[in-house]
């Protein structure tokens, strides 16, 4: 039904950055809301953002709609060791309470 595909993790230095792209595809039907996720080792999995309408803002992330169609972007910068972490996208159902989810991509801060 609906499909995530998370692209451009990677191994980055510290203070680097990183673009992460989600592409959606299957049926939708514009009832949902489209966001980032990630799960450090040994630690639960937190969400960084969910794009309603306008940009998030979080600190040094920010996410924002892609150039593609049904993209979204999560744009890292000034990247830290503590930020190393496997990142998900996330579908949330606005409509119907349901959720999908990308295969996750692993992004890893290190010198």
């Amino acid at each position: 039904q609906v499909q995530l595909v998370e692209s451009g993790g990677g191994l980055v230095q510290p203070g680097g950055s990183l673009r992460l792209s989600c592409a959606a595809s299957g049926s939708m039907f514009g009832g949902y809301v489209m966001g980032w996720y990630r799960q450090a080792p040994g630690k639960q999995r937190e969400l960084i953002g969910r794009l309603y309408y306008a940009d998030v803002v979080k600190g040094r992330f920010t996410i924002s709609r892609g150039n593609a169609q049904n993209t979204v972007v999560l744009q890292m910068n000034s990247l830290k060791p503590e930020d190393t972490a496997v990142y998900y996208c996330n579908a949330h159902g606005i409509i119907v309470t349901e959720d999908y989810w990308g295969q996750g991509t692993q992004v890893t801060v290190s010198s």
